[in-house]
């Protein structure tokens, strides 16, 4: 990071393994997709860290020091290299572990190996952790102090790491995620490429998480984010279309653009999780709108909120660092309807002047006394209005 971006000043961006690849992430596929973010543009675009999540060590242990060891199969040039070819691109590379004694799927996790484990990951160039909370008890204090524990390892390296702290909001990590030495924490279980919750029925069976669900979340949890915390909504199901681990049926075009929009606005971290080795247009338009993208790295750091709620409507806002205030008109309904937004709604004194569709790249019809907008069901109208 440069000295005018210390990190996590923004919400990070990225791409993750764990949507697309699950158990089966190798090392091919890792420098494939380092290969495709710089040619595709999504490097120039921000995304800059590549995470290896879940399942990427041996399954049966640790060596004779103790040491994780990278399996052989999956990894045949082990992680330094790989650490090595990804930086050289200009990129950064993330790893993932849990904070107790099996990760969520029953690889070697790093509680009590902490201080080891950190100093492995340094020594392999790591910039980046994704810490889950599998197979962990359940209560508050017990995941402050291991949180805390791998926090405090972290620092120890001399590395700058980005903690990603992934308990999924049950025991509340936006109240201590900062003080554990958390830069992003999960505020929700697992989201599916699905608007609606859905029954996942492998294991214990537990809820997948949906577009939907994710609106009112963000909205509750948005006063405790902001420069260098985040809260953390989950990985981007765009462009999966059905595909991956989290395949919940697939969203259409107009619910991948809210589930964008809203993370945008909500100031969530931003990992693609989808194939970008196959990138198609239309998702490429998705993860590579720059005027919505700023709205998301936006300097002031200020999450959005919704100010207004009309039957399945609602309008929220959130302030940007200009002045101006990115506003999106969202219906969560099964039919489309008018939306409406008066100055005050959105916190603005002045007669606004300006109003930006930024979806369309576009300057819509002049904001008088009071905007009226047709969105279509699922859909989100993200502007950016100004005085």
């Amino acid at each position: 990071m440069t000295a005018s971006k210390p990190l996590a000043a923004t919400p990070p961006m990225g791409w993750n393994s764990w949507n697309m690849f699950g158990s089966a992430v190798n090392e091919a596929a890792i420098r494939e997709t380092a290969d495709a973010i710089v040619a595709s543009d999504l490097k120039a675009c921000g995304y800059e860290y590549i995470v290896i999540d879940d399942c990427w060590s041996k399954k049966v242990g640790r060596d004779a020091n103790g040491d994780l060891v990278p399996d052989p199969h999956k990894f045949p040039s082990g992680m330094k290299a790989l650490a090595d070819y990804v930086h050289s691109l200009g990129l950064k590379i993330g790893i993932y572990s849990d904070a107790a004694d099996r990760t969520c799927a029953s690889y070697p996790g790093s509680y009590g190996f902490e201080e080891q484990d950190a100093q492995l990951w340094a020594s392999w160039g790591m910039d980046f952790l994704k810490y889950d909370y599998c197979n962990a008890p359940t209560d508050q204090m017990t995941a402050i102090d291991r949180y805390g524990r791998m926090g405090e390892a972290l620092r120890n390296t001399g590395r700058e790491f980005l903690f990603s702290l992934c308990e999924w909001g049950g025991r509340s990590p936006q109240l201590w995620g900062r003080n554990v030495g958390g830069h992003v924490w999960r505020v929700s279980g697992d989201v599916f490429d699905s608007w609606v919750n859905i029954w996942v029925p492998h294991g214990p069976g537990y809820y997948g998480v949906g577009i939907d669900v994710s609106l009112d979340i963000a909205d509750n949890l948005h006063e405790y984010a902001g420069p260098g915390g985040w809260n953390d909504l989950d990985m981007l199901v765009v462009g999966l279309k059905g595909k991956g681990q989290i395949s919940g049926g697939g969203l259409s075009f107009i619910e991948y653009q809210t589930h964008m929009s809203v993370w945008c606005m909500a100031c969530s971290p931003l990992m693609i999780g989808c194939d970008v080795r196959a990138l198609d247009q239309e998702t490429a338009a998705l993860l590579m709108n720059r005027e919505v993208l700023a709205v998301n790295q936006d300097p002031l750091g200020k999450p959005a909120r919704r100010v207004k709620q009309a039957g399945p409507c609602e309008v929220w806002k959130k302030p940007l660092a200009d002045g101006s205030v990115a506003v999106a008109l969202l219906n969560r309904g099964a039919t489309g309807s008018d939306v409406s937004v008066r100055a005050g709604d959105i916190g603005l004194l002045d007669q606004p002047k300006l109003v930006r569709n930024l979806w369309k790249h576009e300057d819509i019809a002049e904001f008088k006394e009071e905007l009226v907008q047709r969105v279509q069901p699922h859909e989100t109208l993200l502007l950016r209005i100004s005085s």
